[in-house]
């Protein structure tokens, strides 16, 4: 049967706990919550599959408190054992359309791209949503090339899913995004590595103004 979820990209955190210092993963999504993120994707590259795992039941504990959903970076596995809303893959991940073999017709199957061509292979093999970098420098991915704006522009054009923006994405340069027809943005450290981790979520959400689209599961 298929969920009735409505997902709202429009403020997508990607966790990475370098950034948090002593505050532990979970009141830093819940602060990120509080201050308008609308999705949430658990990426632990560097985790034992016991220790992914029972992050993602605690994250997860968070964002249903909430009514958010979760993302599992990479790891079908993970995902399907805490029962996420969806996956997210990369270029060197698992295929999209074996992910959908595995999870269903009723998860969210994310895909990061860089190329129009990877953006078509995507919908192609049946991604819900695309995520689209790095658009900027990023310090989060240090040998990734950006991709600019234009080309994210250009890659929401070809495709008929949601479009979402990631890379070095930061309230200095998130204005520049408007005129890509994106559906939203995604951000690591302009969340998570501010002092104000709530503070910084608001301020980025009220400054996105982009066509929100909702999609059911």
């Amino acid at each position: 049967m298929q969920n009735n979820i409505k997902v709202d990209y429009s403020l997508y955190l990607v966790t990475e706990r370098s950034f948090l210092g002593n505050l532990s993963l979970e009141a830093a999504v819940e602060q990120a919550i509080t201050g308008g993120v609308t999705l949430v994707q658990l990426r632990e590259k560097n985790l034992s599959t016991l220790e992914f795992y029972n992050t993602a039941l605690k994250i997860k504990k968070v964002t249903d408190a909430y009514g958010i959903p979760l993302i599992i970076n990479d790891r079908a596995d993970i995902a399907l054992a805490v029962d996420a809303a969806g996956l997210h893959v990369g270029q060197d991940d698992l295929p999209a359309k074996t992910a959908r073999k595995i999870l269903g017709k009723t998860k969210l199957i994310g895909v990061s791209v860089a190329t129009v061509a990877e953006a078509l292979k995507a919908v192609e093999e049946g991604a819900d949503y695309i995520g689209v970098g790095a658009v900027f420098p990023t310090m989060t991915k240090r040998d990734t090339n950006h991709i600019g704006v234009a080309r994210l522009a250009e890659i929401k054009k070809a495709v008929d899913i949601p479009v979402v923006a990631i890379g070095g994405i930061n309230m200095d340069n998130v204005a520049l995004l408007k005129g890509a027809q994106i559906d939203g943005i995604a951000t690591v450290s302009a969340i998570l590595g501010s002092a104000n981790i709530k503070k910084a979520a608001m301020e980025l959400k009220q400054q996105i103004g982009f066509k929100i689209e909702e999609r059911s599961l």
